[in-house]
């Protein structure tokens, strides 16, 4: 088929929203797609530049009367001009604030690229940031005015459809791993040391946010601790809630068995020599760590809430547990932590669920045939559904 030209714009940090842009950017090139990157700085995973891949940063500038930059604006002018430029077909914006506004006003400034906008929602960006009275609105208006919408779970279709009040087609495309970059050859300095040569390691990664819930992550393993020997903490990531976190683990008197990275670029090598992934989460739309996990082959206790239970198979590649039941969370961790046949069950049945249904060699196609079929359709004209209508949506894939 003919190889399409998108742009592609997400936040360039570590999220998992960034994260999952960045290497979907990637598998698209490697697919033989020309992929344009438009943001304020380099995502993360992004890395070098490579083959049908290009980078166009999104400039501030002061004004003297302006006391906050105006980004939308500013990456809608940038839009319009790499998609000039590159010759771009489709925008398609991870995130709904502010990328899709920014997104459709490019389309209304070039109406002779006849641009079409994908947008795509990750969960905090609607339940959080676009759900918040002051942006409610606007956000709203980007789904009802994107070419198509796609979220990465049931849970966040459902979610967005009630709280928005929509009444459009919404896609449902999950996240996706490639299941090689989690599964690095035995002997490799990849692969994991063996149990009996390295201490047992609790694994956290996340931006600690609030949301995370991080408090909970040391509440836990302070209580795994007392009750199997030689665990240890590693928090790999950065964001507000790290200090309380530390400050948390100095008062319980663990703080030589927690251990930082900071941002780490590339999660697979500390993945692969963890036992287990600890995500105690309030909100989680999908949890791209908890599949990453299951790719490594390393099993996950984590909160029942969102989209987890779309990812993480119960009982059978970890263990779900009410949100805020810490004391079900400090059982099933050290119930896998203790039990060095659970843990190899659990991370073999993880393994092969993650790379049965999310495989980028099975996710990314849907997104081909998305962006084909948008590119296809004649070009749309959206009426906004009146308040409290009810919503529809279908599932891809």
């Amino acid at each position: 088929m003919q190889p399409l030209n998108l742009g592609i714009t997400c936040y360039p940090t570590h999220g998992g929203s960034g994260v999952f842009a960045t290497e979907l950017g990637i598998k698209l090139a490697e697919r033989g797609h020309s992929v344009a990157f438009v943001s304020y700085s380099t995502p993360l995973r992004l890395g070098a530049l490579r083959d049908r891949v290009t980078f166009h940063e999104v400039h501030a500038e002061e004004y003297p009367l302006l006391q906050q930059f105006p980004y939308t604006l500013a990456l809608a002018a940038k839009m319009v001009e790499v998609a000039r430029s590159q010759n771009l077909q489709l925008l398609h914006v991870h995130y709904a604030i502010p990328f899709a506004p920014a997104a459709i006003l490019a389309k209304q400034m070039a109406p002779d690229l006849d641009l079409r906008v994908i947008t795509t929602l990750h969960g905090t960006d609607t339940s959080l940031v676009g759900a918040a009275p002051s942006f409610r609105p606007v956000t709203r208006f980007a789904i009802e005015q994107s070419d198509a919408v796609t979220t990465v779970s049931e849970a966040l279709r459902a979610e967005t459809i009630e709280t928005f009040a929509v009444e459009r087609e919404i896609d449902v495309i999950p996240n996706c791993i490639d299941p090689e970059h989690y599964a690095p050859d035995p002997g490799t300095p990849l692969a994991p040391a063996p149990a009996a040569a390295r201490p047992l390691t609790m694994l956290h990664i996340s931006n600690f946010r609030p949301v995370k819930r991080v408090d909970r992550v040391i509440d836990v393993f302070a209580a795994v601790r007392a009750r199997v020997a030689g665990v240890r903490l590693l928090l790999v990531g950065d964001g507000p809630e790290l200090p309380h976190a530390l400050a948390s683990a100095r008062e319980l008197g663990i703080e030589d068995d927690v251990e930082t990275t900071g941002v780490v670029d590339d999660v697979a090598p500390l993945l692969s020599s963890s036992d287990l992934l600890l995500l105690p989460s309030d909100i989680e739309s999908f949890g791209l760590v908890a599949l990453e996990a299951m790719a490594s082959g390393v099993p996950v206790v984590a909160s029942c809430i969102g989209g987890l239970p779309e990812v993480v198979p119960d009982r059978e590649a970890g263990y779900l547990i009410d949100a805020g039941d810490t004391e079900g969370m400090v059982a099933a961790a050290s119930r896998v932590l203790s039990d060095t046949d659970l843990r190899a069950r659990l991370g073999a049945a993880g393994r092969a669920h993650a790379v049965e249904h999310f495989s980028s060699e099975r996710v990314v196609p849907q997104f081909e045939a998305l962006y084909r079929r948008v590119l296809e359709a004649p070009r749309r004209v959206q009426e906004t559904a009146p308040p409290g209508g009810a919503g529809s949506g279908r599932r891809s894939g």
